[in-house]
């Protein structure tokens, strides 16, 4: 399924639903609450219009719907990730990797992860 443009509240009901797997109303709203204020009925509005945008599925248990993340996180990601690299650093990779690694603390072990990611995609282009 091709991903439009999650909106930023879409994206947080998505990644409740990513790291929890099939979700009620409820147990979205009371994970959502935890990192800020919301409503209910906003919760429950939003995950109504992501399943008529067809991010969502839903199955109906009795009463009570399970709601089930229909896009891939990864596929999202990339998505957003290749919009902020076009719009913000002009396609530039390193450019985006040089704003990251110099806006944020990155310890010894990070950039050793780095390094190493870096070494074995250099390895790969040479064989």
């Amino acid at each position: 399924m091709s991903v439009s443009k999650p909106t930023e509240s879409e994206l947080d009901v998505l990644r409740v639903l990513w790291d929890k797997g099939p979700s009620t109303v409820r147990e979205v709203h009371d994970e959502l609450s935890r990192q800020k204020d919301t409503g209910y009925t906003t919760t429950l509005k939003i995950m109504q219009l992501m399943h008529e945008k067809k991010y969502l599925s839903r199955e109906k248990h009795g009463k009570t719907h399970i709601y089930k993340a229909e896009i891939d996180r990864k596929q999202t990601s990339d998505k957003l990730i290749d919009r902020l690299l076009e719009t913000t650093f002009q396609g530039s990779a390193a450019k985006l990797v040089m704003h990251l690694l110099g806006n944020n603390k990155t310890d010894k072990a990070e950039l050793e992860k780095i390094k190493k990611y870096l070494d074995d995609i250099e390895d790969s282009q040479q064989n």
